[in-house]
């Protein structure tokens, strides 16, 4: 398998990128308009934050699921074992501590503007017999949506020893419609191919990864498959670094209908339960 690089500027850069999804349920985006210097405060803010005691003071709301989510809350779907991170949401109407707001506020309207461009090529690449079912054009699906989620992950160094089994984020598949995830600040995604061999995806700064999630395979029948991926452990030197990540998962609004009997609202509380953030 090979994930597509695409060129945001290209002029053909709507069908390539729907191909790359279509074929892998990925894409790598390079030339886009998310300034680098951005992440770069981003992800230096954040890491404060984690190192800091006062993150216990932002503990998650479990009905709204926004704040600080603390190490090994969350496992994967079909998995015991807590996955080895800690983690932030970020909703529209989340409290954020008042260090962090401006950037990344700011980072979260951009990538969300982006995304909006993203799911309006894949309106337009899509074939017509298989749109024509969608219960709203994509790009409307998602409109004023008060569940997409910015997302900023914490993986720490490794201090001591390990659970058998547990891992950085163990293999799923997203939840939501496509994720937009800027370059980490360290390797260890990694993506499943149709052979089932896992292949590393490209940690480049200036890189965007687009994948296809549950939602968007649900929505249209599985012309879109939402692709197996996780974060595999480090080796070495890097067990002692933190890294940290920034996903945003695009979800459309809870009363979308993703099939004739089913919102997005139920489908996601039905995965919140399976990955233990909901009861």
């Amino acid at each position: 398998m090979k994930i597509s690089q695409v060129s945001y500027q290209d002029p053909e850069a709507p069908q390539n990128f729907a191909k790359s999804l279509r074929d892998t349920g990925f894409a790598v985006i390079r030339s886009h308009p998310i300034p680098e210097t951005l992440l770069q405060t981003v992800y230096q803010d954040w890491a404060q934050f984690f190192n800091s005691p006062s993150k216990f003071d932002f503990r998650f709301d479990p009905k709204e699921q926004s704040g600080y989510f603390p190490f090994k809350s969350e496992n994967a779907k079909d998995s015991s074992i807590k996955d080895l991170k800690e983690f932030f949401h970020i909703y529209p109407k989340t409290t954020l501590p008042k260090a962090l707001g401006n950037s990344t506020l700011q980072l979260r309207a951009l990538l969300t503007e982006m995304a909006a461009k993203l799911l309006g090529w894949l309106q337009e690449e899509t074939p017509t017999e298989i749109k024509s079912k969608f219960s709203l054009p994509l790009p409307e699906m998602f409109r004023e949506s008060n569940t997409t989620l910015f997302r900023i992950l914490h993986y720490p160094p490794f201090t001591g020893e390990i659970e058998p089994g547990a891992v950085r984020a163990a293999a799923h598949e997203d939840i939501n419609l496509i994720t937009l995830l800027p370059a980490a600040t360290a390797p260890g995604l990694e993506v499943k191919d149709i052979q089932g061999n896992w292949l590393a995806v490209p940690c480049d700064p200036g890189n965007i990864i687009v994948n296809a999630g549950d939602m968007l395979q649900l929505a249209t029948e599985g012309y879109y498959k939402s692709t197996t991926h996780r974060v595999i452990n480090p080796q070495g030197d890097e067990t002692k670094k933190s890294r940290y990540s920034i996903p945003l998962f695009l979800h459309p609004r809870s009363e979308v209908y993703l099939s004739p009997h089913l919102t997005a609202e139920e489908y996601l509380s039905e995965r919140l339960r399976e990955i233990g953030l909901r009861t």
